[in-house]
């Protein structure tokens, strides 16, 4: 049975095969399930075949009692104490020659011993003698090394003509069966009995094996819903539970609404951070400018570092919380169009061409917020320089990440000032709106989301930002 087991797992399809993974809720109970199978069927197994080895064997001796019943009955004594076979009485068997069944009278005083015509020319040499009842039951080897089973009573019978009451001659009569057919019986039952067995194991492991797929298939539910939450489709599970799986269900749900609400919160904590520290920033810059001299440039110098600190911690933060939450996902293509419409109306006086190109379908893994931010920084960005065309194109890449490329025609940047405008955010030149962040702030929402943003001259003829965010295909 425990090589049944084994052969079965290892027939079973892969996709059957992963239930029984090591660490599986359904390997376990599948496996516990078979071993008590196994042995139950075992022990049944065993206990069927003694039972019935015992009737055969029993029948096979309640035969042989009844040929040794007919034997006796057959023998004739005459005056001196011989005894003769009425044919009569006999089984037709004891005449055939090497049929299977046989007798033998041994008589007591070393007198010749007389055998049955099936027998031919050779005796029986009896073993294993155990007496039961009066009569004793062994074994004996047979012609054409038949294996035997043998039944011998004792008789004794009147010497008549002495005159003497004492006077008796004593016999041994032995009767033998050939145990051929019923080695076979039990044979061709012992096979039957372990094939459907075998089959009937196999049909209790399938049962159990969709008994078990049919009970977890609320757990593979709730993995489903979380795959969803995780990757934005739901918000929270959705579906009905059986009642031992509900509560946990109801759990999650409160969990993840939980975990939305601490977002949220902390979400509008730092805005009003936000706004309360960049509100005073600008008044010294404000105050710096009414008042000019060398103490109002180093409160502006030192303004400005303080303004790039707060956004750059700030953004941290803010994208941190989004990071966390569940459920965050952003179609691109829709977002980079409105970001184009704003754009061209924002600059319709230059009548910029602004194109995107967007496969549909495609996600980014985050929240619609920290996508507008970096996204519409690069394209404002190359807004202000570009001469008359603003490329926008998204390839998506294996599946996991997508690559934003935002490319204009304009002057370009140098290659010694692309680190200083993303490091330090620097602003170049000051005849351009803007405080020189963008880029910056561009770069560390991107690490935040495990990407990453690159400076290259354009095709086109200027600067190049390639970004690199995390994709939902």
């Amino acid at each position: 049975m425990a090589l049944a087991i084994a052969s079965t797992i290892q027939q079973l399809p892969k996709k059957l095969r992963h239930d029984l993974a090591p660490r599986s809720l359904a390997r376990r109970l599948i496996l516990a399930a078979a071993v008590w199978a196994a042995i139950g069927l075992a022990v049944g197994g065993f206990v069927l075949s003694n039972a019935y080895v015992a009737a055969m064997r029993d029948n096979f001796d309640t035969g042989l009692q009844v040929d040794l019943d007919g034997l006796i009955a057959a023998a004739e004594p005459d005056s001196s104490g011989d005894i003769a076979l009425a044919e009569r009485f006999l089984n037709r068997r004891f005449a055939r020659a090497y049929s299977g069944l046989y007798w033998q009278i041994e008589p007591s005083g070393g007198m010749p011993v007389m055998i049955s015509h099936s027998l031919l020319d050779q005796t029986l040499h009896v073993h294993d003698l155990v007496n039961k009842e009066g009569v004793s039951w062994g074994y004996a080897e047979g012609p054409l090394d038949q294996r035997l089973r043998v039944l011998t009573r004792k008789l004794s019978f009147p010497v008549t003509a002495t005159k003497d009451p004492k006077d008796f001659k004593y016999y041994t009569v032995i009767v033998a069966g050939d145990m051929a057919s019923v080695d076979a019986s039990i044979a061709e039952f012992n096979n039957t009995i372990f094939w459907s067995f075998t089959a009937l194991f196999l049909g209790l492991v399938g049962a159990v094996f969709l008994q078990v797929r049919v009970g977890l298939q609320p757990l593979r539910q709730v993995e489903k819903s979380l795959a969803r939450i995780r990757s934005g489709a739901a918000q929270r599970l959705e579906g009905t539970f059986p009642a031992e799986i509900a509560p946990l269900a109801s759990e999650l749900n409160s969990l993840i609404e939980h975990s939305a609400e601490v977002v949220g919160r902390a979400r509008t904590h730092v805005a009003n951070l936000a706004h309360f520290l960049k509100t005073p920033l600008t008044v010294l810059v404000a105050e710096a400018d009414a008042n000019p001299g060398p103490l109002a440039d180093s409160v502006k110098r030192q303004a400005g570092v303080m303004r790039r600190q707060v956004d750059h911690y700030l953004t941290r933060a803010r994208t941190a919380g989004a990071l966390n939450a569940l459920g965050n996902r952003t179609a691109v293509a829709p977002v980079l169009e409105d970001l184009a419409r704003v754009l061209t109306r924002i600059h319709s006086s230059r009548c910029l061409d602004i194109a995107v190109e967007c496969p549909s379908g495609l996600y980014f893994r985050g929240e619609r917020q920290d996508l507008e931010e970096m996204a519409g920084n690069l394209m404002d960005n190359a807004c202000k320089w570009a001469k008359t065309r603003v490329l926008v194109d998204v390839t998506l890449l294996g599946g996991r990440s997508f690559r934003l490329v935002v490319a204009d025609d304009g002057p370009g940047l140098a290659p010694e000032d692309r680190g200083r405008v993303m490091d330090r955010g620097e602003k170049l030149d000051e005849s351009v709106p803007g405080s020189g962040l963008g880029l910056s702030i561009v770069r560390d929402i991107a690490k935040l989301y495990g990407g990453g943003l690159a400076l290259e001259k354009a095709a086109i003829g200027g600067l190049s930002a390639e970004l690199i965010l995390p994709a939902l295909g």
